[in-house]
């Protein structure tokens, strides 16, 4: 299974982007999905996670009522939208996939993307 994660860029503080994770696994729809984050300096860190069906979804405290989740089964891919954007948010953002639960510990995914990079910067 490969993930290729896109959409990161710099934005202001406030500002929204949106990433995306595309795969490419047949069975797409049989994967929770995962985002982290690495900031400079720090361990890979749980930001969201989706059930299969999309119908379960799990926040950091740090995102939750900012960032949002959530999958096209269809076209194979899993989302997060962020807004109010702010300097903690910077980092490298990756995707992963694994199939037995939804987690927010990074060891129990199987595959990941290769990063996409947010700056929050004025």
């Amino acid at each position: 299974v490969q993930l290729q994660a896109s959409g990161g860029g710099f934005v202001q503080p406030g500002g929204s982007l949106r990433l995306s994770c595309l795969s490419s696994a047949p069975t797409f729809g049989s994967y929770n999905m995962g985002w982290f984050r690495q900031a400079p300096g720090k361990e890979r860190a749980f930001v969201a996670a989706l059930s299969r069906s999309g119908n379960f979804k799990d926040y950091a405290d740090s995102v939750k009522g900012r960032f949002t989740i959530f999958r096209d089964n269809a076209k194979k891919t899993v989302y997060l939208q962020m807004n109010s954007l702010n300097s903690e948010d910077t980092a490298v953002y990756y995707c992963a996939a694994e199939a037995r639960a939804m987690s927010r510990s990074r060891d129990e995914y199987d595959y990941w993307g290769q990063g996409t990079l947010v700056t929050v910067s004025s």
